[in-house]
């Protein structure tokens, strides 16, 4: 009688036991650890892929040392300051600065190899060819499944681009948005299916960033705040100037290279003054017209025009000067593709900026693929850049794009 009692009790400790350990694997597995929030058997020791030999077409390094930004204290309600002031714009040119993260996915920490990312882009202007092929190498370099998406200025395309690549479940999606405040609907919606978002190239509104693991892009404001310097002591800091805007309306391009340069010339030199600011298609027809038609309207007063595209509105600025014998207007642009370069060289463009088309691809990338070995990562991340004259040209020869 006593062994069969011993042996009961023994048998109810050892389900009692059992049932412990069974609630402690049922509890780990809705309760997991901090420790556990990572997958297991991680691989965090693949070799470091050497990027210091990876160049541009323009025999440039392809990722160079990004550049630091002062930021200034953010005014109070900067949409009340004036258009020509500078902090009017400030949320526009300092986005992401001052953003909380959202629901930001933790990097499984295995590595780049082998994960598929899509990179959706918002036109086919040959400036983003060369965005591809600066991706591509990246993503070479590091085995990443790289997939390029064109939504060629159609909205509801790019749109359905991030459904196909939400529905495909990809490890990380490349966004350049076509649209600031549109970026904020499209970053919401990755971000709520869980996929890790990188936006890059145009800037986006404050609100978008939330969404975002890290932007990466030109500095535009910047550029332009340079190129108007340039632009002003060419012209002795006097006289008038045309501005050919950036299409679509509303990319982070339209107001930075407007704005960027009318704000800088109010204060370094405010005796020039800005005669017209009209949007302008990249179409060749469209901006010779518009030069002709402000030649005309404005004779000698108009001393310099900006263009945001050194290609197709440069060369129609460039042949409206040529036709009206106006040799002497001054023109500078955005970008440096070979037309750009060219007319530099020729002494038609007094000069344009430096923005590596793959540089601009691969820097979005090469961050991806740091935060899938789960290193820290910043929140921004500027290209370098220069402005680019005749005295310098021949060091960015051949052009990218």
């Amino acid at each position: 009688m006593l062994k069969t009692l011993l042996a009961l009790l023994i048998t109810i400790a050892l389900i009692l036991v059992g049932c412990a350990r069974r609630s402690d694997e049922i509890g780990e597995r809705l309760h997991p650890s901090e420790n556990n929030l990572l997958p297991q058997d991680k691989d965090y020791n693949e070799p470091e892929v050497d990027m210091t030999h990876l160049k541009s077409y323009d025999g440039q390094l392809l990722i160079y040392p990004t550049e630091k930004k002062e930021i200034p204290p953010r005014p109070s309600q900067p949409e009340l300051l004036p258009p020509d002031n500078a902090r009017h714009w400030f949320d526009i040119e300092y986005p992401g600065w001052v953003t909380e993260k959202i629901n930001m996915p933790v990097s499984p920490g295995d590595g780049p190899k082998g994960k598929k990312v899509s990179v959706i882009v918002t036109s086919r202007h040959p400036y983003w060819t060369a965005v591809g092929i600066g991706a591509k190498k990246v993503a070479d370099a590091y085995e990443i499944d790289f997939k390029m998406l064109n939504a060629n200025q159609d909205l509801q395309l790019q749109n359905q681009y991030i459904d196909e690549a939400i529905e495909e479940k990809v490890d990380m999606i490349l966004l350049a948005s076509m649209d600031t405040k549109e970026a904020i609907t499209q970053a919401k919606k990755i971000n709520d299916a869980g996929i890790p978002l990188i936006l890059f190239n145009t800037l986006p509104e404050s609100e978008a960033l939330k969404y975002c693991l890290a932007w990466s892009g030109p500095d535009d404001w910047a550029n332009f705040e340079k190129l108007s310097r340039v632009l002003a002591d060419k012209m002795n800091k006097q006289g008038g100037v045309g501005y050919l805007r950036h299409t679509p309306v509303g990319g982070s391009p339209y107001y930075s290279r407007t704005w960027a340069p009318i704000t800088e010339l109010m204060v370094y030199a405010p005796e020039i003054i800005t005669l017209v600011s009209k949007d302008c298609a990249f179409d060749y027809d469209e901006s010779k017209d518009m030069v002709l038609q402000w030649i005309d309207q404005y004779g000698y007063g108009l001393k310099g025009i900006v263009c945001s595209d050194d290609s197709i509105q440069a060369i129609g600025a460039i042949d409206a000067c040529k036709e009206m014998g106006r040799g002497d207007i001054i023109i500078v642009a955005s970008g440096n593709g070979k037309h750009g370069m060219d007319a530099v060289k020729n002494g038609d463009l007094f000069a344009i900026t430096y923005q590596s088309a793959e540089a601009d691809g691969a820097l979005p990338m090469k961050v991806a693929a740091d935060w899938f070995k789960g290193e820290d990562i910043q929140p921004i991340y500027y290209l370098s850049s220069n402005i680019i004259t005749r005295e310098n040209v021949d060091k960015y020869m051949p052009a990218q794009w």
